[in-house]
């Protein structure tokens, strides 16, 4: 019988690297994801690889010049569905739903990049469609090179947001309503 966990890595890929993202939290995400992963592996469960390509121009996530692949810590097997897509959420223009459906899985487990746009809107959307939602925070990560509108436009503005500040931001809006946030050790405990 298939557990009805599956485990969704989300836009791990050497894009992410490139400096254009700006400030970054978390450098071991990518070792957490990867533990993640080799343990979906050992049980297997159902993994569930998304790649992020891009259709803006100069990305880094575009396939025209950009790193798409996947880093080598989470490269999928050939047995591992990989789906790609275009905007931020996994459900959209993918068959990911039907895929988790047809697995009989009832709950996931999203880690990856970057926590507060595809993990955020992945989470959402999968809470969304009635899955149980887990959300191990080490095994995803944030940066600050789109962040620096908002806080200029507040009443009183303080200094712009770090990259650990936009990931716990993150985290607590999906806390308790679209996902349950904790360890990548209490996810494989």
């Amino acid at each position: 019988m298939t557990d009805s966990r599956a485990l969704i890595l989300i836009d791990i890929q050497k894009g992410f690297d490139d400096p254009f993202w700006g400030a970054r939290n978390n450098p071991e995400a990518e070792a957490y994801a990867a533990r993640l992963l080799t343990h979906w592996r050992a049980k297997s469960w159902p993994v569930f690889h998304i790649q992020h390509l891009s259709t803006t121009p100069g990305s880094p996530l575009n396939p025209d010049g950009g790193a798409v692949d996947f880093k080598p810590e989470v490269t999928p097997l050939p047995n591992e569905p990989v789906l790609t897509k275009h905007v931020n959420a996994a459900f959209i223009g993918t068959d990911l739903e039907a895929r988790l459906r047809a697995a009989s899985v009832t709950s996931v487990v999203i880690c990856g990049l970057t926590t507060p746009h595809c993990v955020s809107t992945t989470s959402r959307m999968a809470a969304n469609l009635g899955f149980d939602v887990t959300l191990p925070h080490d095994a995803c990560a944030a940066f600050t090179g789109n962040a620096d509108a908002g806080w200029r436009n507040v009443t009183t503005p303080t200094r712009p947001p770090t990259a650990h500040d936009i990931h716990v931001a993150a985290l607590d809006h999906l806390n308790g309503e679209f996902a349950c946030v904790c360890t990548t050790d209490e996810v494989m405990g």
